[in-house]
């Protein structure tokens, strides 16, 4: 299965987009709603239709930077906020971007990547993220699928591709996830090791 940006811009072409909540993840809403420095510099990587975007802007986080292979994800968010810079929407390949962020927003893109390219994602968000700079979200916690995204994992397989690159501050059982994902979801707050 080749899963390059003809695929994924498909998928929001026809609307295939079941992993979309159509909102704020209410774990990821929780954390942004705790963060002070509304000056932080975050990245979202396969932000999709961005709605965590969208609800951080909302609230004043204005240096959001959101990257998808997908023309028509980051069109169908420009069409919800036309006033977000053109400049922060970046269409392209997440292990070809540079730049440098105090946060990585981390919401169903990891389980989206083929599993080989799972060390590849680590090595890209350390080098992506300042120093101490931090990747927070959600990973799936249960086997889901081999052959087709969203491809599933365990706490202690992600901890051997995390631990060598960051300290590892949260890592656990979602409490909050929305329904059909709940009991399935980790919570993850990774600070860069320096």
């Amino acid at each position: 299965m080749n899963l390059d940006n003809n695929f994924w811009d498909n998928r929001y072409q026809t609307e295939e987009i079941q992993w979309d909540m159509g909102a704020v993840s209410p774990p990821l809403k929780t954390y942004f709603d705790q963060l002070e420095d509304q000056s932080l510099k975050i990245l979202i990587p396969g932000c999709g239709n961005a709605w965590e975007a969208e609800y951080l802007w909302q609230h004043g986080f204005t240096n959001v930077h959101l990257l998808d292979w997908s023309a028509t994800a980051l069109s169908n968010f420009r069409k919800r906020l036309a006033l977000f810079p053109e400049a922060q929407l970046i269409e392209g390949d997440f292990f070809q971007h540079n730049g440098q962020y105090d946060l990585i927003i981390e919401q169903t893109f990891f389980c989206a990547l083929p599993p080989s390219q799972r060390a590849n994602y680590v090595e890209q968000v350390h080098k992506l993220l300042k120093p101490e700079g931090k990747l927070v979200g959600l990973l799936f916690n249960v086997p889901l699928n081999t052959d087709h995204p969203p491809f599933g994992g365990k706490k202690e397989e992600y901890l051997i591709y995390f631990r060598p690159y960051f300290d590892i501050l949260v890592m656990e059982d979602c409490y909050n996830s929305v329904k059909p994902r709940a009991g399935r979801e980790l919570f993850i707050k990774l600070q860069k090791k320096v």
